[in-house]
């Protein structure tokens, strides 16, 4: 994605402004100068640059909303997973989420990082006992079978970043991205509405 702006840029330079993991899908931002990429990181750092994201699980949590607080640490047996809690690397971290929509089989979550930490989300959501669906990673199932026996599967990580919010010189900037096809079909065979799927 890097090489892609940088190819349509060529005078510039490119910085992106927000990551995504490999199996995420949604929203990137990149800066095209130094001041625009000061400005942003000032802006996460107020707490004013805002993201969207939306999360299947099928482990609904029990609360309708809330903050979720833990610390976010490297996982001493491999480095490439985070864990919740104290530990190597540890920094804090802060995600609120809302159950939009919940149906018979599963729910859908609208979670706002607070902070940027790596597999922030994933983790959060798995400490809560929600994992997120796909995400075999932090224990989320990769299928589900329904009720009826309808098998459903998700081949990647039920996660979208929706939403991207900031200020600008010239007021508030805003950008949305609908999820992908796959994320429609597996929240649709899971009972839900493709409208539910707006940040």
């Amino acid at each position: 994605l890097v090489h892609w702006v940088r190819d349509r840029f060529p005078d510039l330079r490119p910085h992106a402004t927000s990551r995504l993991d490999s199996q995420v899908s949604g929203l990137v931002t990149f800066a095209l100068d130094r001041d625009i990429n000061r400005h942003l990181l000032d802006a996460r750092r107020a707490g004013t640059y805002d993201r969207v994201y939306i999360g299947i699980t099928t482990h609904p949590p029990s609360d309708e909303q809330g903050e979720w607080s833990w610390p976010i640490s490297i996982d001493p047996r491999n480095p490439k997973r985070r864990i919740a809690g104290g530990g190597h690397g540890e920094r804090d971290a802060k995600t609120r989420f809302e159950v939009a929509v919940r149906t018979p089989s599963a729910a859908l979550l609208r979670l706002r990082p607070r902070t940027g930490r790596t597999h922030q989300l994933r983790v959060h959501a798995a400490e809560a006992g929600a994992p997120l669906f796909g995400d075999v990673l932090y224990h989320g199932e990769r299928r589900r079978v329904l009720a009826d026996g309808t098998v459903v599967t998700a081949r990647r990580v039920m996660l979208h970043c929706a939403r991207v919010s900031f200020p600008s010189v010239s007021g508030r900037m805003e950008f949305d991205a609908p999820a992908r096809a796959d994320m429609n079909r597996v929240w649709g065979a899971l009972g839900g509405a493709l409208s539910d799927l707006q940040a």
